[in-house]
């Protein structure tokens, strides 16, 4: 339980019409009535003048009171809505220090919220996720998640997990006896039923991850292959410029897009080549640079020359374990029609940047890339999700996987036991029903202050 009282401005940084100074913990109505007077009744909404330290109306406004544990928090929770100036809410902000709370830290509320019960760490992370949403189909899924569709999946994995573990541990106590409780066919079934369901999760988790985190694809290729207009035209603006003359790009252009919904980080590097011009050079460098830490990578080359020595060698240096697609730029110039084939080098498309012939089937490989089906029903059912989870539903998956082989290997039920309980140990970490002081600050400190 927390003993102290915590302050922040809840409101986002800058001039607007409301700003909201927000106050949680033991002290918070006391706080709050050194700045106000006298609070109306809970969940009432009452005009007041707030007051500094010295008694000095600094403005008037609305107060909100929430008692404990009926609040966001858990804990009684103020707040102050008042006109929204930087300068006046940093004064009520030292108001209500010198009035008793201190700063909170970034994601301290929510962080309360957790400790005291109002919601799993998954649901918690949802809250800074609704706040980051970049589409409104990754709206939707945070909102899914902190409604908890996330969090119960992984409880019906957690119950019916317990429940098998309960049936080896059991086999333990029987030991001595003749029966072979770990040779029953409803306890195999049982295990590989709930190996399929956690797939099925793992799929779902992979796609909320990526709605939220989105895909970086790097742009690569020799100078003048139309990088720049591929980039242009996934964007649909002018982005970067464009022209005839060797080396243009001399370095890193980012740009964020959406696709169908999912965040696409596109970068534009220089053109990759040997160059004695020492800015080029350095663009060149970090063209590479960015190349190594792509998720995907779209390779371009000219259509009219697709058997260049100078593309096959760039092409042996790219990333091994790094996706490509490779594009035959400027069919509109070799006369080609646009294609999608497979070769011995990867996925090959014939587009344009200019006239944007085959960019449908560009995009649709950008989601396939990513793991990502837009639109029909299974986008209703989509709920954000972060790369910790994926991490922890794989351990999950090992250790099971693990259990079910020691189990048809006629293992000792120890070892099996010991697996189960690993396996369901990683799913406990998602929810936050066994978790660490570290892992909670390092979720909790890239929340925004106030959250």
């Amino acid at each position: 339980m927390t003993t102290d009282t915590i302050a922040a401005i809840a409101t986002a940084a800058g001039r607007g019409a409301i700003g909201v100074l927000r106050l949680s913990g033991p002290l918070a109505r006391t706080t709050a009535e050194k700045i106000c007077g006298s609070l109306p009744p809970p969940r009432q909404a009452g005009l007041r003048a707030f007051r500094d330290a010295g008694g000095y109306v600094l403005d008037r406004g609305l107060v909100l009171s929430f008692a404990a544990p009926n609040s966001y928090s858990g804990e009684d929770l103020v707040e102050l809505q008042a006109h929204g100036g930087p300068v006046l809410l940093d004064l009520l902000l030292q108001a209500a220090c010198a009035a008793g709370a201190r700063v909170a830290r970034p994601g301290e509320f929510s962080e309360r919220a957790f400790v005291n019960g109002r919601l799993d760490l998954a649901q918690a992370e949802a809250v800074a996720d609704l706040i980051d949403a970049s589409s409104r189909e990754a709206v939707t899924a945070a909102q899914r998640s902190l409604e908890g569709e996330f969090s119960r999946q992984v409880q019906a994995l957690a119950d019916e997990l317990m429940q098998i573990r309960a049936w080896i541990e059991g086999a333990l106590d029987f030991s001595d006896e003749d029966i072979d409780w770990l040779a029953d066919a409803q306890l195999h079934q049982r295990l590989r039923a709930w190996r399929d369901a956690l797939a099925g999760l793992q799929l779902q988790t992979a796609q909320g991850r990526r709605l939220r985190d989105g895909l970086v694809v790097a742009i690569a290729g020799q100078p003048n292959v139309g990088k720049s207009s591929l980039l242009n035209r996934l964007a649909g603006a002018d982005a970067a410029i464009v022209s005839d003359q060797p080396g243009t790009t001399r370095d890193v252009l980012r740009e964020h897009l959406l696709l169908d919904g999912l965040p696409v980080t596109v970068i534009d590097t220089a053109g990759l080549r040997d160059t004695g011009d020492a800015i080029e050079r350095e663009g060149i460098r970090r063209a590479w640079a960015a190349v190594e830490k792509a998720e995907a990578i779209l390779f371009v080359f000219d259509d009219r020359d697709p058997e260049a020595e100078a593309d096959r060698m760039l092409l042996a240096r790219m990333p091994a374990d790094v996706p490509r697609l490779l594009i035959r730029n400027k069919c509109d110039l070799s006369g080609a029609p646009p294609l999608r084939r497979q070769t011995d080098t990867g996925t090959e498309l014939r587009v344009s940047a200019v006239t944007g012939q085959g960019f449908d089937l560009l995009r649709d490989e950008l989601r396939h890339l990513a793991g990502w089906s837009a639109g029909g029903a299974d986008q209703q059912t989509v709920f954000t999700a972060r790369t910790r989870h994926v991490v922890a539903l794989a351990a999950c998956s090992g250790h099971v996987q693990q259990a079910q082989n020691r189990l048809e290997q006629r293992q000792p039920a120890e070892t099996i036991a010991e697996e189960l309980r690993l396996a369901q140990q990683e799913l406990s970490e998602i929810t936050g029903t066994v978790t660490t002081d570290d892992l909670l600050g390092q979720i909790f400190s890239s929340f925004c202050i106030g959250k």
